[in-house]
């Protein structure tokens, strides 16, 4: 009998829900082909939007896309769902890019989003420092920079230090009021804060990996060290 061991970013993955479970947070995984209304304009990237620019996208023949990020899942889920609510949403996203040590073009994402009254910035900054030290350990730093992203106000993006080496990681910030609305939700009554992590790279920080593309290698000589 062969014996197989879970792929680290899976292992990952696993245990990032497992961190995030006692905030409430369920899981919701959204679909990898969408439309470009979900991928795009309901998170506040219309067609004239310059953040387009920043997404090389791989189109289909019908005009669905490969999703870009794992936001795509957002408004389907407040579609249909009455705040207040926290999910994660794992998953593959496809972005058309140059590869290297840094940067894949087929990465795993985890998205978090939380709506609800009187949902504040702090509220963010508790939930993501709370899962760092969970994940790193207690001694883990994690600064916030300003940064813009159109379905956020305001944005950050967020690196966290371990092992004495800062990594980027992951952007967020509190929801747009416009994507709000389009999960049919009031946006003056109703608040929220979202985030997406690259996995790969909470993998690469967790184990001190150099370079992203090891993880997609098929090179069983380096996942056999996991």
């Amino acid at each position: 009998m062969i014996k197989g061991n879970l792929h680290p970013i899976s292992s990952l993955v696993r245990q990032a829900v497992k961190i995030f479970e006692p905030l409430g947070f369920e899981v919701f995984e959204g679909p990898e082909v969408d439309s470009e209304w979900y991928n795009f304009d309901a998170l506040n990237m219309p067609a004239d939007h310059p953040a387009r620019d920043m997404q090389d996208t791989f189109w289909l023949t019908d005009g669905r896309v490969l999703r870009t990020q794992t936001s795509n899942g957002q408004v389907r889920y407040g579609e249909k769902h009455k705040p207040p609510f926290r999910i994660l949403s794992p998953g593959q996203i496809y972005r058309n890019e140059a590869t290297d040590y840094k940067h894949e073009m087929s990465v795993f994402q985890l998205e978090g989003l939380y709506v609800d009254k009187g949902v504040k910035v702090g509220h963010l900054f508790y939930t993501l420092e709370y899962f760092f030290k969970k994940m790193y350990g207690p001694d883990t730093e994690v600064k916030f920079v300003p940064s813009f992203f159109p379905f956020v106000e305001p944005g950050f993006e967020v690196s966290a230090r371990h092992n004495d080496k800062w990594l980027e990681l992951l952007g967020a910030g509190m929801v747009h009021p416009r994507v709000i609305k389009n999960m049919g939700q009031d946006p003056k009554k109703y608040s929220g804060f979202a985030f997406g992590m690259g996995v790969d790279r909470l993998v690469m920080l967790k184990y001190g990996i150099e370079d992203i593309r090891l993880l997609r290698s098929g090179d069983l000589r380096f996942l056999k060290q996991f």
